[in-house]
């Protein structure tokens, strides 16, 4: 799992590295588990192996990540749309960190990303502990 920010560095400059930063020491604590982590990583190194290689980068995630993370909504929804429309790829819209999983999609997605969206709601809520309401 890439958590993405612009650059492949920690900097006080760019907030999305801290946070990157933060989560992966989390994993390596242990509170986050299920995925390997590492960020910050710019895309080109979260995808591309030889980036990566030329950037110096020695990572299990780098040129090879199977789950990106943005940091935040906006970023999030360009990069799903620009994989949409110019790579062809598969989306569904999910927002996490609710009691249940909740179905986010585009108005201009069609039958199959709504469909992809529900059905991994259903998986997710599935595979997750329910959580007890406050």
């Amino acid at each position: 799992m890439a958590i993405l920010s612009a650059v492949e560095t920690v900097t006080l400059k760019i907030p999305s590295t801290l946070d990157a930063a933060a989560l992966c020491k989390m994993a390596d604590r242990g509170q986050i588990t299920g995925a390997v982590l590492d960020g910050p990583l710019a895309f080109d190194n979260a995808v591309s192996a030889a980036a990566a290689r030329t950037k110096g980068i020695v990572s299990l995630v780098a040129g090879q990540a199977d789950i990106l993370v943005a940091p935040d909504l906006e970023a999030g929804n360009m990069l799903a749309k620009q994989l949409e429309y110019l790579a062809e790829a598969k989306v569904a819209g999910i927002v996490l960190g609710a009691r249940v999983p909740v179905v986010l999609t585009s108005r201009a997605d069609l039958s199959d990303a709504r469909m992809a969206s529900c059905a991994l709601a259903v998986l997710l809520s599935l595979a997750t502990p329910a959580q007890k309401s406050l």
